[in-house]
């Protein structure tokens, strides 16, 4: 027998591993390994043997839409694969000896399979030279995927150790490809309002829980951009940002179910917090917060943002002119804002900080030009931008960058 019939023969023991024979290219090598391996009728007709050049190929075209290394195919299929064991180890829990014995085996088969050449099934095909081929790098799997058990506490496993920034599609937590890259270093002013934040979730990634945070105030003032940076800093550490959309909030307890295990640490981010009258969401979110419904792992916090005048005035709409539901709706909210451990402002800067800002990220977008002029083109751009703010200084700045003037 072959050596590719050999290792495709063993696949068949994989238990752990068994998501991994589900992968497009791995699913195509072993109908092609069916296909070699079964008897023909009457011999191999040219139809037969054109076919198997075809699966060949097809297997040979899945794999090249990630990588023409099948070692690094095999390694990442192996590293990134979240089953049942990765899943126990993560939670701490006690895995039995004779799991831990077979999965060196299994790794053992996910070698061979790795260091499969091209070579190795060419020659059992017709195609010859004509065939496409891939190359193999030298790589230890069972000593990768030791080291990545050890790192699971700050690097995670499956799609959370691959991204930083996840949100919630049809019920299910998704990565997020390309989150936003701002750092720390780029945000301006409102050092006192970070540093509550950074403190807060130097906690939470220390082991020592954190508070829920609600970031209050005047749109465009940074609060968004700090939460997603700060995630950003402490993403190698093993934080990681999961943004809930307001109207997903009753989904919120199934989400902390869920991230309860894991053992990297969370932040549950709802940007641009409102509700409107008798919303299930705002019911949802309340009962989380106090505890009623789902209790806090201490690797969960809650970070919120909304502009104040946003959250009430949406809440308030049905209302107005009933002065008992009004007074009401007011203790709802105040009930509602209590529940965070921290509330941080961020208001408006002033004339001095707005400036502070735009001269600042001029510096950083290489804008030059005479401080004079570019304050009095900066305060001119926020009357029409209805009011200062970070926002309305990097929009003026970026617009500087590609030569839109006044």
């Amino acid at each position: 027998m072959s050596r590719f019939l050999e290792i495709n023969e063993k696949l068949d023991k994989l238990t752990i591993f068994r998501g991994i024979l589900k992968d497009p290219a791995i699913d195509a090598l072993r109908d092609l390994a069916v296909m070699i391996n079964s008897p023909a009728v009457g011999g191999d007709s040219p139809d037969r043997i054109q076919s198997n050049d075809s699966r060949y190929c097809n297997f040979v075209s899945k794999m090249y839409t990630v990588t023409a290394d099948f070692s690094l195919y095999v390694k990442t299929l192996v590293l990134h694969d979240e089953n049942f064991y990765v899943r126990d180890k993560a939670a701490k829990k006690r895995i039995p000896k004779v799991i831990e014995d077979h999965l060196e085996v299994e790794l053992d088969i996910l070698q061979s399979l790795a260091e499969l050449k091209s070579a190795d099934i060419k020659k059992l095909l017709s195609g010859g030279p004509s065939l496409p081929s891939w190359h193999t790098s030298k790589t230890d799997i069972k000593a990768e995927y030791k080291a990545m058990i050890e790192a699971l506490p700050v690097k995670g496993y499956g799609m959370y150790a691959r991204y930083r920034a996840f949100c919630i599609k049809d019920g299910r937590i998704c990565p997020v490809k390309y989150p936003d890259t701002r750092s720390l270093d780029q945000l301006f002013e409102y050092e006192k309002e970070r540093s509550l934040i950074i403190k807060n979730t130097e906690a939470l990634v220390s082991g020592k829980g954190a508070s829920n945070i609600l970031l209050y105030g005047d749109a465009g003032t940074g609060k968004s951009s700090t939460v997603k940076a700060v995630a950003k800093e402490y993403a190698d550490r093993g934080l990681r940002l999961i943004e809930i959309k307001k109207e997903q909030l009753h989904q919120i307890t199934d989400v902390i179910d869920e991230l309860s295990s894991n053992p990297l640490n969370f932040i549950l981010f709802i940007d641009d917090l409102s509700f409107t009258g008798n919303d299930d969401n705002f019911s949802a979110l309340k009962a989380v917060l106090e505890g009623s419904i789902s209790s806090f792992g201490r690797n969960i916090a809650i970070y919120a943002t909304s502009n104040r005048r946003h959250l009430i005035k949406a809440f308030l709409s049905d209302r107005l002119g009933d002065d008992l539901h009004l007074n009401d709706t007011l203790q709802e909210m105040t009930s509602l804002a209590a529940r965070f451990g921290l509330t941080i402002t961020f208001s408006k800067p002033d004339r001095d900080d707005y400036l502070s800002i735009v001269e600042k990220l001029a510096s950083q977008y290489d804008v030059q030009m005479p401080r004079e002029k570019l304050f009095a083109m900066a305060e001119r751009f926020a009357i029409r931008a209805n009011g200062r703010s970070p926002r309305v200084a990097r929009q003026f700045i970026e617009l500087q960058k590609i030569g839109i003037t006044e």
